[in-house]
């Protein structure tokens, strides 16, 4: 993997620079900067797999970049003093927040979340971050009633019928999506909040009818798993 560090302050940054490759070891290749220019020309430059981000980058707003990070198909862990913005920056669907001064331990914790994405869910995103010709745009998740795989992109429907193109796979999603979105099919997650019943047919087909009349496939494996977050819901 390969990690973009954006901090300010140049102790900070040596400090996450060394011990994150010390901790990583071979498993990734790490890059600093100190300021969101340079931050951005490197995302635009470069291919990296996720984001190591400060909030307060010599008084620039690291929000500004996280709205755009979201959208892309990185992840990204913030480190930051300001812990009264961490439900925020959950909110906003990073994988981690680690608070300064932070530990060796703490981090590592971080840095595992970010090199194994698969292995956990960190489940608090709010909203979605969308690419479009004007920018980023941040979408509700209370508003997505599907996400479907479309090649190395997931197509992410609204109730409002509109649809969406986003640049994380299904697989990257969920490690960001609250417990409302489960996976119902190998191509599909669903958002339960707009489900209105499990139907199956002959020939093992099953699938799941929307509040607004849709339907979603269910796959045969996923079916005891769907219909068990349907009964505790």
């Amino acid at each position: 993997m390969r990690i973009l560090i954006v901090e300010d302050e140049l102790l900070v940054r040596q400090r996450l620079l060394r011990m994150c490759t010390e901790l990583a070891g071979s498993r990734a290749r790490f890059d600093a900067v100190s300021d969101l220019d340079a931050a951005g020309d490197r995302l635009q430059r470069s291919v990296y797999d996720g984001l190591l981000l400060d909030l307060n980058l010599g008084g620039e707003d690291g929000f500004d970049l996280l709205k755009r990070v979201v959208a892309g198909r990185y992840h990204c862990v913030v480190v930051s003093a300001h812990r009264e913005r961490a439900l925020q920056a959950f909110e906003h669907g990073v994988l981690d927040f680690v608070p300064k001064p932070f530990s060796r331990e703490r981090l590592g914790q971080a840095l595992e979340r970010l090199l194994d994405v698969g292995r956990y869910r960190s489940g608090a995103a709010r909203y979605l971050g969308v690419w479009h010709a004007q920018g980023t745009a941040m979408v509700e998740l209370a508003d997505v009633l599907w996400i479907r795989a479309d090649g190395d992109y997931s197509e992410v429907r609204m109730r409002d019928g509109r649809s969406e193109l986003h640049d994380k796979s299904l697989a990257s999603l969920t490690a960001v999506l609250p417990p409302d979105f489960v996976r119902c099919h190998r191509s599909y997650l669903v958002n339960l909040t707009h489900v209105r019943t499990l139907h199956a047919a002959s020939g093992s087909r099953y699938w799941l009818m929307l509040n607004d009349g849709a339907e979603v496939p269910v796959g045969r494996v996923f079916v005891e798993e769907v219909r068990g977050e349907l009964g505790a819901i």
